[in-house]
């Protein structure tokens, strides 16, 4: 179960979860900061960009940089929907060090903070199935548990549903 004693959003226009990642290994990750959970969130106010969301167990260092007032709304948004456990895309979550290789579902369960593990549509998944992690893993927020979204495939496995280097929609045009 994931506690949290801080919360906040962020907005600086990332225009992809790429970019709106980078800025998280640049200015979080070393912070070291114990327990935390760090989202991205698709949002549409003032334009379509990306917005944060981390919670932590301690307090939110005041270093970070603040959000401008244009993205304000973004920004508190995306906290709300992270508090309320409706959205986010967590890229860094307690236990995703470990989330390497190949796991059974019920090892991700029980190593990392992700809480629930089903296949696309929402199927449930045997204890037992393997996961390929790809060394990606990106669960989301549903229905108040970090959820990992899966999809079969070759050799009766899982991996997770977003793939770590998607080929960009209309490459060839």
């Amino acid at each position: 179960m994931i506690t949290a004693a801080s919360m906040l959003g962020l907005s600086f226009g990332h225009r992809t979860d790429r970019e709106a990642e980078h800025w998280l290994r640049q200015h979080v990750q070393p912070l070291g900061l114990p327990g935390l959970v760090a989202c991205t969130h698709l949002t549409q106010v003032p334009y379509p960009h990306v917005a944060i969301s981390l919670t932590t167990d301690t307090d939110i260092p005041a270093s970070l940089p603040s959000t401008e007032p244009g993205y304000r709304d973004a920004a508190d948004r995306a906290a709300a929907e992270h508090t309320a456990r409706r959205s986010g895309r967590a890229v860094f979550f307690p236990g995703a060090e470990r989330l390497v290789g190949t796991l059974t579902v019920n090892e991700v369960l029980a190593v990392s903070a992700i809480e629930r593990v089903v296949q696309l549509g929402g199927l449930p998944v045997a204890p037992e199935t393997l996961v390929d992690t790809r060394d990606f893993v990106r669960p989301q927020w549903r229905d108040g548990q970090l959820t990992l979204v899966t999809m079969p495939v070759a050799g009766g496995r899982l991996a997770p549903f977003e793939v770590p280097d998607p080929t960009p929609c209309c490459t060839d045009h």
